[in-house]
């Protein structure tokens, strides 16, 4: 035998966020809310908004809720007033998770995707089974970069950069990982006009040439989409008269159909669980 080592697991401050809100901001209920959303489908009941373990009067933004429906992350900033190189020291901004048990959403907590001391800001999130994907700003890399993290003994892990082949190439933003497909919104060149939605595919370490999602991409901007798990919808974001909205494209055989108006009027970011309800960004 010879030298041997225990390393020290990483310890993270405890959190309660609500400590960060500021006192002069309340958050707007759907009675005072000026520019609800609108329901376009009556295959969904009107939306409602989540409890107070997930909403508060700070900003909720980009939720992924899990096939399970008992999951869901999103990103927190307490006062969106801030200076964004301020959020990334408020100890508070980023990704957070809430468990649904006996139709309550808990108390979310912090998911910490980097390690202590460093700095970083999270956000972005898209899960397959113990892959997450998510976009960052931190220490050592220029600008946001989308990074994948693997959960391991209980907790998100061994987070690394996606590789300049899918950031500097490809130029990819905001994703959704379905197998081996990696779907996502970017401007880069051949767009019809602002953010398109695009594929890659992965064959081990390598990605194909993106494919632009011609049957649902316009000279609006549409993005940030989301593939149900059985891959047959393909769900994102689009202005419509004058803010975002939810589209739906149903694939049939291998074609993805026009898209149907779900939800308009700040409504955005659509993330969806296996029974079909939609998780949603609202807010202006």
């Amino acid at each position: 035998m010879g030298l041997m080592v225990c390393i020290k697991e990483p310890t993270y401050p405890d959190i309660d966020r609500h400590s960060k809100l500021p006192p002069d901001i309340v958050k707007r209920t759907p009675e005072t809310d000026l520019y609800p959303p609108i329901l376009h489908s009556d295959a969904y009941e009107p939306p409602v908004p989540l409890g107070p373990g997930v909403n508060t009067s700070g900003a909720e933004d980009s939720p992924f809720i899990l096939p399970d429906g008992k999951t869901l992350y999103f990103v927190f900033t307490p006062d969106v007033r801030v200076p964004v190189e301020k959020q990334l020291l408020d100890s508070v901004t980023g990704v957070w998770i809430s468990y649904k048990i006996d139709n309550t959403w808990t108390d979310a907590e912090r998911v910490w995707l980097q390690s202590p001391g460093k700095l970083s800001l999270d956000g972005a999130v898209a899960i397959q089974d113990t892959e997450m994907w998510f976009a960052s700003a931190r220490e050592g890399y220029t600008g946001v970069n989308m990074f994948i993290a693997y959960f391991v003994d209980g907790k998100w892990a061994n987070w690394t950069y996606c590789g300049d082949r899918l950031m500097k190439e490809i130029k990819i933003g905001e994703v959704h990982i379905h197998g081996d497909d990696l779907y996502f919104h970017s401007a880069c060149p051949g767009t019809h006009g602002g953010y398109d939605i695009w594929l890659t595919t992965r064959s081990g370490n390598n990605w194909s040439d993106p494919i632009n999602i011609a049957a649902v991409n316009t000279p609006e901007t549409d993005g940030w989409p989301y593939i149900s798990s059985d891959g047959k919808e393909l769900w994102f974001t689009r202005f419509y008269q004058g803010s975002p909205a939810i589209f739906r494209s149903v694939k049939t055989g291998n074609e993805w159909g026009p898209p149907e108006l779900i939800l308009s009027q700040f409504a955005g970011e659509p993330s969806l669980d296996d029974a079909g309800n939609i998780y949603f960004v609202h807010h202006f």
